[in-house]
C-alpha cells in the first residue's frame, strides 16, 4: 500500500509521515512539489502520459496539497484524474483554506476528499481509510472487468469458428462478409450441399446483442446443423427450428428470445430456389446482365413466437449467372440519406461500378457496404451479408 504525500512545506511532511507511520503505513513517497509528482507518476509537464496505458501505477493514495507554486493541486488533480490508468487513484486534497468555492472546484477536479490544516490524526486517518476501501473496490471492478472482456473476446472468437468456409465448385459460389459489433454477435449463417444439385443456405438474425442473445444464436446454430443434414424442405426445417425455440423457457415470462431468417434451398438442376422467410429483410436478386435488383420477400412470422406458426414457402426461378443476396437489418441500418430506402440503397451500391466483381471480395466492398467503427465505439449492431453466384 504506497501513498504519497505532496506538499512544499518539508515540515507539513514530516508531520503527516509520522502520523502515518504510526497508524501502521510503511510504504511511504513524498513530493516537494506537482512537477516532481509528475515525474513519480510518469507524466511529461505538459500533462502527458509518457508510460503505456497498460502499465499500472505502484501509487495507492495521493495526499496532495492545495497551494503549491508554479502547478497547484486543483490543476495537478485534474491533470492525473484524466489519464486512463491513473484515474483511479484516489486523491485527498490538504487545504489551509475554508473557501467552499475552491473546496467544490477541487472535488468537481475529481478529488475524493479533502483535510483541512492543522490536520487532526484521527479524521486524517479515516478519510485515508475510506479513500483506500474505494480504491479497492475499483481494482476488483476493474480485474472483474479485465477478466469479462477476455472472456467475451473468447466467446466471440468460438462464434467466429463455427461459421462456414467459403463454398466454391463448377456450379455455385457461396461467400459471406460478416462484421460483429462490439458485443457479442446476434447474426449467424450456415450452408450445407444437400446432394449433387441442391444447396441449403440459411441466414438468422437474433434478437438483441450480448451474452443472452448470443448464447440463444449458438443454441440455433447447434440445431440448424442438425435439421440441415435431415430435413431438405424449406418449411420442414423452419418449423423444426420453430419447435426447438420454444423449448426456451425463461424464469421471468416476460422475456422470449425470438429471430428472424430466411432459409433457402437451391435447386441448380431444376433452376429454382425455395425459400422461407421468418420475418426477415428482403432478399435481393441480380438477374444477370439486366442491371436491376429484385427484391424476394415473404410472409412467414419470426421463429421463436409462436407455437405452431404458418410458414408459407415461395420459389424464384434462377437462371445461370443470376445472384442472390441476403442481409441481417445491421447492414440496411446504413443508409447514407434519411429519406432513402435502404433496400434501392444497397442495391444501388450492389450494382454500382467497380463492386460488379463476385468472384472475390474486394475491398470497395467493404469500404461501399460496410459501417467501420469510429473511435471510442464498436458497429452499433452486427452486420452480415451473404451472396450466391450461380454459374
Amino acid at each position: 500500500m504506497r501513498v504519497v504525500l505532496v506538499d512544499d512545506n518539508a515540515m507539513n511532511v514530516t508531520v503527516v509521515q509520522e502520523m502515518l507511520k504510526r497508524a501502521g503505513y510503511r510504504n511511504l513517497s513524498s513530493c516537494s512539489s506537482a512537477t516532481e509528482l509528475y515525474t513519480l507518476l510518469g507524466i511529461g509537464e505538459d500533462g502527458t502520459d509518457l508510460k503505456p496505458a497498460y502499465e499500472e501505477p505502484d501509487v495507492d493514495l495521493i495526499l496532495l496539497d492545495m497551494m503549491m507554486p508554479r502547478i497547484d493541486g486543483i490543476t495537478a488533480c485534474r491533470t492525473i484524474l484524466g489519464i486512463e490508468r491513473l484515474k483511479d487513484i484516489p486523491i485527498i486534497m490538504v487545504t489551509a483554506i475554508s473557501d467552499s468555492k475552491k473546496l467544490a472546484e477541487a472535488l468537481d477536479a475529481g478529488a475524493s476528499d479533502y483535510v483541512t490544516k492543522p490536520i487532526n490524526r484521527v479524521e486524517l486517518m479515516a478519510r485515508i481509510r475510506s479513500a483506500l476501501r474505494l480504491k479497492q473496490q475499483k481494482n476488483w471492478h476493474r480485474e472483474r472487468d479485465r477478466r469479462l472482456r477476455d472472456e467475451l473476446r473468447l466467446a466471440r472468437e468460438v462464434q467466429y469458428a463455427v461459421l462456414p468456409q467459403r463454398l466454391e465448385n463448377d456450379q455455385i459460389v457461396i461467400d459471406a462478409i460478416y462484421r460483429p459489433s462490439e458485443e457479442l454477435s446476434g447474426d449467424l449463417y450456415a450452408w450445407h450441399r444437400i446432394d449433387d444439385n441442391r444447396y441449403a443456405v440459411a441466414v438468422i438474425d437474433a434478437m438483441g446483442h450480448g451474452i443472452s442473445s448470443s448464447l440463444v444464436c449458438m443454441f440455433i446454430a447447434s440445431v440448424l446443423k442438425e435439421v440441415m443434414s435431415k430435413l431438405s424442405d424449406p418449411e420442414d426445417v423452419v418449423r423444426e427450428l420453430n419447435r426447438r425455440a420454444m423449448q426456451l423457457h425463461f424464469s421471468d415470462q416476460l422475456i422470449q428470445y425470438y429471430f428472424t431468417g430466411i432459409y433457402m434451398v437451391i435447386d441448380m438442376e431444376r433452376g429454382v430456389a425455395e425459400y422461407v422467410n421468418a420475418g426477415h429483410p428482403p432478399g435481393l436478386l441480380l438477374r444477370s446482365g439486366a442491371g436491376q435488383v429484385e427484391q424476394f420477400t415473404g410472409g412467414s412470422p419470426a421463429i421463436g413466437l409462436f407455437e405452431g406458426i404458418t410458414v408459407n414457402k415461395q420459389s424464384l426461378q434462377l437462371a445461370p449467372g443470376d445472384r442472390i443476396v441476403i442481409v441481417t437489418d445491421g447492414l440496411l441500418d446504413r443508409t447514407d440519406e434519411a429519406a432513402e430506402d435502404p433496400f434501392d440503397n444497397l442495391g444501388n451500391k450492389l450494382i454500382s461500378p467497380g463492386l460488379e466483381d463476385w468472384s472475390s471480395f474486394p475491398e470497395g466492398w467493404r469500404e461501399a457496404l460496410f459501417e467501420e467503427p469510429t473511435e471510442g465505439r464498436g458497429r452499433s449492431d452486427d452486420q452480415c451479408l451473404l451472396w450466391i453466384a450461380l454459374k
